[in-house]
């Protein structure tokens, strides 16, 4: 799979490295907290025969610039507001805390036509969990990594078996992840992860909040996963005027990433097709 890579100017004077694969209509790929655009590659892959697929990685990952402190939201909107622009795509995909700033995007209108997001982290009238959050950023800011994460990982994946275990092995268990490649990474990134989750919890609304956009909009979740974003996602679609559910089997959080053909191939067809037109697509797994 061939890999371009250009730097494109930023609204702040900073450079995006913006990485392209496959060739077609673009797509723009935001992604989730805690995590660099390795982990989307696959999904990127799986595209790439259809669309050109643009990756890039959010302030303070990867080959990323400095992230402007404190945190908001209105520096990732910017750089992806100068991406769409650099590119002409008027697709976007979005997961988890990417899939909130790509509606926050679509809400102020930027030029975004078609939009996927997987499991949208967006707070709907107090249905987004955060009872973990203060804990969890107390614990980080003592240097309590493996705490943070357990209590993380406990608030967020309630469905999961380990959030029911004593809070004692789920710390145990987080001690052992972080010394893999993937959880050094995103305890080395957690602290994002949880100004983001505050970020999230602050900008709770009604759904009504959403009805301004206007773009097609796909709201994908894993059935397999956290079962709030059932709720949350019927709550939007009943807000956004252009916008439909899909409900993937056997997905949990880290589906789209994973890349499987139940997720890729109504992906593409939503982006092949309008929301009247499209209707979803349901390959052997």
């Amino acid at each position: 799979m061939s890999e371009a890579v250009e730097r494109i100017p930023a609204p702040d004077g900073a450079t995006i490295a913006l990485h392209t694969f496959g060739a077609g209509p673009g797509i723009v790929v935001v992604h989730g907290g805690g995590v660099t655009i390795d982990i989307y590659k696959r999904l990127a892959g799986r595209l790439a025969d259809r669309f050109a697929v643009h990756l890039y990685n959010r302030r303070g990952r990867g080959d990323a610039g400095p992230r402007r402190e404190p945190y908001t939201f209105e520096q990732d909107l910017a750089d992806l507001g100068a991406i769409l622009e650099h590119t002409g795509a008027r697709n976007v995909i979005g997961h988890s805390s990417g899939g909130y700033l790509a509606l926050d995007a679509a809400r102020r209108g930027l030029p975004i036509e078609r939009l996927a997001v997987y499991d949208a982290a967006v707070s709907v009238a107090g249905g987004f969990p955060a009872q973990w959050l203060d804990a969890a950023r107390e614990a980080a800011a003592r240097g309590e990594v493996a705490l943070a994460m357990a209590l993380t990982g406990g608030g967020l994946n309630t469905q999961s078996a380990t959030s029911r275990l004593p809070l004692g092995v789920q710390v145990a268990i987080c001690r052992a992840f972080l010394r893999t490649s993937i959880g050094r990474t995103m305890g080395d990134l957690l602290g994002m992860t949880l100004d983001e989750s505050q970020q999230v919890r602050l900008h709770d609304a009604p759904a009504e909040a959403w009805s301004g956009i206007t773009a097609e909009v796909l709201l994908a979740y894993g059935a397999g996963g956290p079962p709030y974003y059932v709720g949350l996602n019927n709550a939007l679609a009943g807000a956004i005027p252009r916008a439909r559910v899909l409900a993937v089997q056997r997905s949990g959080h880290d589906g789209l990433n994973r890349a499987p053909a139940r997720i890729v191939e109504p992906l593409a067809g939503f982006f092949a097709y309008s929301i009247e037109q499209y209707r979803e697509v349901r390959p052997q797994a």
